[in-house]
């Protein structure tokens, strides 16, 4: 009865990283499972604000792989100015660049603080399977080494986070459309992108107070790049983009180039 639970447990994991994984989507259930041994991977629960590791600390790496199943985001914070430098959605994974192999040896940064923003559901993958995975297969070879080539295209579009608030919230949105969609997680079928994005994270990411971060957003909806949250979401804080292409224009846009900015009450 034990190893029949234990075997039902490790084919549910197993199952839930080859269909909602970018690492592992696709690959044979059977061989992903010879790595993922009950006594090593596990499904736990992240909750809200609760740190997970600080990353880059000098001397010192993790040895797990967090992949998102549900929830979240996770984001990493820079300090001393609490600015939010990476977000991860469920698809993807966390915790790469602080693992001791690879480009993890030399993907060298300063301290900073990895949370989870939102209650998240993760399964915990250890730097032996990963390691395994690693060598034995091309496709997530590939795939691993993606994801540290998404967190430097993340942080270049900040660096374009410029003073002028629609550029600035523009350039965040832009970094997770380019983000997600290479994951292969979006868009919708219509064309959108939707992202669990408070408001909080849109500042702290952008440098922008939170009372600017709601006039832009305001704006946005009244040209109809972004729509309002729908009744039916499971969060108050969905950013539903509407137009990709017009959003990329507000990101190229410099100052006083943007019709909707500064906004006037009628």
């Amino acid at each position: 009865m034990a190893k029949r639970a234990r075997d039902l447990a490790e084919h549910d994991l197993v199952k839930m990283l080859v269909q909602n994984n970018y690492l592992f989507k696709g690959l044979d259930e059977a061989w992903v499972a010879n790595y993922l041994l009950l006594e090593s991977a596990k499904q736990i629960k992240l909750y809200a604000s609760q740190p997970i590791y600080t990353a880059f600390r000098a001397g010192e790496s993790i040895d797990i792989l967090y992949a998102i199943i549900t929830g979240g985001p996770v984001i990493v914070r820079s300090t001393p100015l609490d600015r939010v430098i990476g977000i991860t959605y469920p698809g993807s994974c966390f915790g790469m660049r602080s693992l001791p192999f690879g480009y993890g040896l030399i993907s060298h940064a300063f301290p900073s603080l990895v949370e989870a923003y939102k209650t998240a559901d993760v399964i915990k993958i250890p730097l032996q399977a990963v390691l395994g995975f690693y060598k034995d297969s091309e496709i997530f070879r590939k795939r691993y080494d993606l994801l540290f080539e998404l967190r430097e295209k993340f942080q270049y579009h900040l660096l374009n986070c410029s003073t002028y608030p629609p550029q600035a919230v523009a350039a965040l949105l832009r970094a997770l459309i380019y983000q997600e969609r290479e994951l292969g997680n979006q868009p919708e079928p219509n064309g959108t992108y939707v992202f669990d994005l408070p408001i909080d994270v849109i500042a702290r990411a952008s440098q922008l107070n939170h009372r600017t971060v709601e006039q832009v957003l305001k704006g946005m909806r009244q040209a109809k790049l972004i729509e309002q949250p729908k009744p039916s979401d499971v969060s108050n804080d969905i950013v539903r983009v509407l137009d990709p292409e017009g959003l990329k224009e507000t990101y190229s846009s410099t100052r006083d180039k943007v019709h909707w900015w500064p906004l006037r009450e009628k």
